[in-house]
């Protein structure tokens, strides 16, 4: 199970039904925050054509994985690796299971028996086990890229994969706000690429990156699904290690968590002040009939505010959903959580 805020796994069955209602067979979606991409790979596995996007460097290689292939990529450039004639997915995963550990970035950053570059006690992120591998496989990852041995796709499959992996064995509560004060059992297991499941279908899908008000005046669609971040947590601070997982570099980790730069994937969405004003805009600019936001009780304004913008631009329905909460640190709030799908048929 991904961790991750406001992944809508368990409500993929409630969210596409309601979308058909809106949907010829085989049209458009837009999915702007596409997050994990559980919602994307859904419309996709329904035959929808999906354009999907999201701010954030991690989702972009989950959304190549997931939207962009019907099969595994052949890793021709790394056919010296194999007695094959060419180098499959799960032989270069063995490849990479196999390398010796290396005391670099992760393992100083990020693990126990790291020294942190600004002086800051070691962090427990990783076991030191862990830490030393995922430098392995990243480093080996960033040297056929830099070599030129793996195209965008196969770099696509081996860091989406990695950050599966990652998130197997990180020692933290949901977030990687901050660390576990002491290790997990899960956190203890070994790190293990595992190959992951390439899913049939159209590939004629668009993958994107950035600012949903950014992107939304390129985006045409016949029904465009958002869901926003529901509180002032930003993404970018919160899954730094994936994100840096994501991109292969060695960024100044900063404090006792170890956060990298993130200013330049701060979403305004998660600001009071400015999150009203964002929704207005990409509502307004998409070229896009029905849009279906989703929104919890747990956001920053009422369901009843957002309502209110969205009334500006047409119809307005909301239907409530209730589930089990994704806890993180939050075991006082309530078990269940309601979430609400508000269905905007534009003038």
């Amino acid at each position: 199970m991904y961790r991750y805020i406001g992944n809508k796994t368990k409500l993929l069955e409630q969210i596409t039904s309601l979308a058909s209602n809106y949907l010829s067979p085989g049209g458009t979606v837009a999915d702007l925050m596409a997050g994990t991409g559980s919602v994307a790979a859904e419309f996709r596995r329904l035959g929808y054509r999906v354009i999907a996007s999201d701010i954030m460097t991690y989702s972009k290689w989950h959304l190549y994985v997931q939207l962009l292939m019907n099969r595994t990529p052949s890793f021709e450039g790394l056919s010296d690796l194999s007695v094959e004639p060419e180098c499959h997915y799960v032989q270069v995963l063995n490849y990479l299971n196999e390398l010796e550990p290396v005391e670099g970035y992760f393992f100083r950053e990020f693990s126990p028996s790291g020294l942190p570059a600004n002086g800051c006690p070691s962090r427990k992120y990783f076991t030191s086990d862990n830490a030393a591998k995922i430098d392995a496989i990243r480093l080996k990852i960033n040297e056929w890229r830099d070599e030129g041995r793996i195209c965008q796709m196969e770099e696509a499959l081996l860091r989406h994969t990695l950050i599966m992996a990652v998130n197997e064995v990180a020692n933290i509560s949901g977030t990687y706000g901050y660390f576990l004060a002491n290790f997990t059992a899960s956190a203890k297991n070994a790190i293990h690429l595992a190959p992951v499941s390439i899913n049939t279908g159209r590939i004629d899908n668009v993958v994107l990156q950035g600012r949903a008000e950014d992107l939304a005046a390129g985006v045409t669609a016949d029904l465009c699904y958002l869901d926003p971040p529901y509180i002032k947590r930003q993404y970018a601070a919160n899954y730094h290690i994936l994100e840096t997982v994501a991109r292969g570099d060695e960024p100044v980790a900063a404090g006792k968590s170890g956060l990298r730069p993130w200013r330049d994937q701060y979403s305004d969405l998660c600001t009071k002040t400015k999150s009203k004003d964002s929704f207005a805009k990409i509502i307004e600019d998409i070229h896009c009939p029905v849009c279906l936001i989703s929104y919890s009780e747990d956001g920053l304004f009422p369901v009843e505010d957002l309502c209110d913008v969205f009334s500006a631009y047409g119809k307005i329905e909301v239907k409530e959903i209730a589930y089990k909460r994704f806890r993180s640190n939050c075991s006082s709030l309530a078990n269940e959580i309601k979430e609400f799908i508000i269905v905007l048929e534009k003038w």
